[in-house]
């Protein structure tokens, strides 16, 4: 397939938007990490302040190692976050922190994406390391009906995709707000929090293209 000038033809769009997103994150946690909050709040305290205005008290606040390996475990109910957010009170530090703990808001008020997502991962991963390959082979063997099978299996990670999309904005669109409201920055700073999360979230848009595409391009092959 990489030989294929259709696929190639198919991918491009996805991977010029994959690489400009990628690009985009980068540069604005780069810029923004070296700006520093005028209140001085970590990432820690700023996600500390977001739970307990929000009267969340059984989340854990931890360290995770790695650069942008932010997380929020519904399961163990931990808020995770990386070394660089942890004890920075850089503007990026606060937009990351803030909306990894716009995720915990979301399920304590039971937010409905946020669960069906978590009811999609057993599947989208079983989609994600099958249904591709099982694609590859159909079309090797000249089988449209593996093909299709592989698609209905890889179909899986795209509603994923598609169902985490709101998740992650809506994380966003709370962590914007709250930060200026609870006076965790001041609003001139609020600009910078934006850039940093907006980057962010083309990442998650560049992912659901580049696998439209892809389930796109299998599906045609298999017609042909």
């Amino acid at each position: 397939m990489l030989f294929d000038p259709i696929y190639l033809i198919f991918m491009a769009p996805a991977l010029a938007l994959s690489l400009w997103a990628s690009w985009r994150v980068k540069a604005n946690f780069n810029k923004y990490s070296s700006v520093r909050s005028l209140r001085g709040i970590t990432g820690a305290e700023a996600a500390a302040e977001l739970l307990r205005r929000a009267g969340i008290t059984d989340v854990k606040i931890v360290r995770t190692h790695g650069k942008l390996s932010d997380h929020y475990n519904p399961i163990t109910r931990t808020l995770a976050l990386s070394e660089g957010v942890y004890d920075s009170s850089s503007i990026a530090a606060v937009g990351v922190a803030t909306h990894e703990a716009g995720h915990a808001l979301q399920h304590a008020q039971n937010y409905a994406p946020l669960w069906v997502r978590s009811l999609l991962v057993p599947t989208a991963n079983i989609g994600s390391s099958i249904g591709y390959f099982v694609m590859v082979i159909g079309l090797v063997m000249a089988s449209t009906n593996m093909v299709l099978f592989g698609a209905v299996l890889f179909s899986a990670v795209l509603l994923f995709q598609i169902v985490t999309l709101p998740v992650e904005f809506n994380a966003s669109s709370r962590a914007k707000s709250l930060v200026v409201e609870h006076g965790i920055i001041l609003p001139q700073e609020r600009i910078g929090v934006d850039r940093v999360l907006n980057a962010a979230a083309l990442t998650y848009v560049a992912a659901a293209v580049t696998t439209l595409l892809t389930l796109l391009y299998f599906l045609m092959r298999a017609r042909r």
